[in-house]
């Protein structure tokens, strides 16, 4: 698939066949999250696999929705900010900005792949945290389902028009296609 049209075809899938996709599969979307670019490349991410139907409930639980409820699996991507590039003008940390750009390069291999997912960052961190066991440095950032998408066509992406979003030089000049 060509990459523009792999841009125009992703969208967020809330309806899920209830079919678990394969290890191999999601290795191929795990792989696509690491290599994703980071500041200073110093990679803060972690990605955990959840498919265990027990860890699933309580996984859902933290994000109330009726179609989160029949996600197949997930995966929990998470910041690690004792790794995470801080900038040294104001110490922003990039953990959040680099995680995005993991999921953003998942999200686009599982529609390669012909596989859904959902980007999730309404849910209860205080959840997810424990029924993960994770560290305190650790943080979940985003809940990604992942499977395969019930069938109901493309919805058509509405996206701002061009000169409401890029600029040249100046801020409100809007750049010239």
């Amino acid at each position: 698939m060509h990459f523009n049209q792999l841009l125009r075809e992703r969208y967020s899938i809330r309806e899920y066949k209830p079919l678990k996709v394969s290890k191999a599969l999601v290795i191929e979307v795990l792989e696509a999250g690491r290599m994703a670019p980071s500041a200073a490349n110093k990679q803060p991410w972690n990605f955990i696999l959840v498919s265990d139907e027990n860890n699933l409930k309580t996984l859902k639980s933290a994000y109330d929705r009726e179609w989160f409820k029949n996600v197949p699996q997930m995966i929990v991507v998470c910041g690690n900010h004792n790794e995470s590039w801080k900038r040294s003008t104001d110490q922003k940390d990039h953990c959040d900005v680099d995680a995005a750009i993991a999921i953003d390069h998942m999200t686009l291999r599982a529609t390669e792949l012909g596989l859904g997912t959902c980007w999730v960052c309404h849910f209860d961190p205080a959840i997810v945290r424990e029924s993960l066991q994770l560290p305190q440095h650790i943080e979940p950032i985003a809940l990604l389902p992942i499977g395969y998408p019930v069938d109901n066509g493309n919805p058509a992406k509405v996206r701002k028009a061009f000169s409401e979003v890029a600029f040249e030089e100046v801020f409100g000049s809007p750049l010239k296609k």
